[in-house]
C-alpha cells in the first residue's frame, strides 16, 4: 500500500495549480462544440446553395427547352420535358419533394390581356400555379388535361375576348418589377418550380424552407401553340401529385 507523506499532501494543491499537462485537451473539449456547430452550419449552407442552383436550373432549362420545340408541340414532347426536369433534380430528390408546372401564355384577341392555352404538371409536391389554370368555355378551371381530350370543353382556338371567357383573362404575371406579358403574334412558355428543401444536417439549422423559381422564354419557330395528342397519351395533368 502506497502512502503519501504529509509534506507531499501540503504541496499537492500548488502542484495541481501549476500543472499544464492537460491544458490542450481541456481547451479542445471547450472548443469542440463550437467547431462542430460551425462545420455543420457551413455544410448545410453549401447544401442549400446547391439546392437553389438545382431548382433554378430546372426552371430555366425546362422553359428554354419547351420554347425550342419547333413546328408544333405534343403530349410526348411535354412528358420528355417534365422527365428531364425530374432527372435534373435527382440529387436533391426533387420528384418526391418538388413540383414543376409548365404553362403556355398567349395574348388575348384584343391584345389587352393574356390567357393560358394549356398547362401540365409533374412532381409529388401538392402546390398549384400562382397564376391559375386553363379554363373551359364555361369558365371552369381545367386541371385534368381535358383541354385536348374533349373538344367540347375547351376554349375556342382564338384567344378569349373581353366579352367572353373573362375568367380566363390574365394580366402581367411574375414577381413585382419583373412581370411578363405575351405579345401579339407570340407565345411564352412559363415554368414554375417549387421544392421543399431537404436538409442534410437537420431543419434546426435554417428551419423548414420552400424554394421557388420561375422562368419564361418566348416560343421560337412554333406558330401552332395547341397541344397535340395523336396517340392519346395520358396527360401529365395538374390534378395528379406523384413522383
Amino acid at each position: 500500500m502506497t502512502t503519501i507523506s504529509r509534506p507531499a499532501l501540503r504541496t499537492l494543491p500548488r502542484r495541481l495549480r501549476d500543472c499544464r499537462s492537460g491544458l490542450a485537451l481541456t481547451e479542445f473539449a471547450f472548443a469542440l462544440p463550437i467547431l462542430l456547430a460551425l462545420g455543420l452550419y457551413g455544410f448545410e449552407t453549401a447544401n442549400l446553395a446547391i439546392g437553389n442552383l438545382r431548382v433554378s436550373n430546372i426552371a430555366t432549362l425546362t422553359a428554354d427547352n419547351a420554347a425550342r420545340v419547333r413546328g408544333s408541340i405534343d403530349e410526348a414532347d411535354v412528358i420528355h420535358l417534365l422527365n428531364g426536369a425530374k432527372m435534373t433534380g435527382t440529387g436533391i430528390r426533387f420528384a418526391a419533394n418538388g413540383r414543376v408546372i409548365v404553362s403556355v401564355l398567349e395574348p388575348t384577341s384584343d391584345g389587352a390581356a393574356q390567357w393560358i392555352r394549356w398547362q401540365r404538371c409533374d412532381g409529388a409536391l401538392n402546390v398549384t400555379s400562382s397564376y391559375g389554370q386553363p379554363r373551359t368555355s364555361a369558365g371552369a378551371a381545367i386541371t385534368n388535361g381535358t383541354e385536348i381530350l374533349a373538344a367540347g370543353r375547351v376554349l375556342p382556338s382564338s384567344a378569349p375576348s373581353a366579352q367572353s371567357h373573362s375568367s380566363a383573362r390574365l394580366g402581367p404575371v411574375g414577381p413585382t418589377g419583373r412581370q411578363i406579358m405575351a405579345q401579339p403574334g407570340a407565345a411564352v412558355m412559363l415554368v414554375e418550380v417549387t421544392y421543399n428543401y431537404q436538409p442534410v444536417v437537420g431543419s434546426w439549422v435554417f428551419g423548414p424552407m420552400q424554394l421557388r423559381f420561375e422562368s419564361a422564354f418566348n416560343v421560337r419557330q412554333r406558330t401552332d401553340q395547341s397541344l397535340k395528342n395523336a396517340n392519346r397519351i395520358t396527360p401529365k395533368s395538374c390534378n395528379l401529385f406523384q413522383a
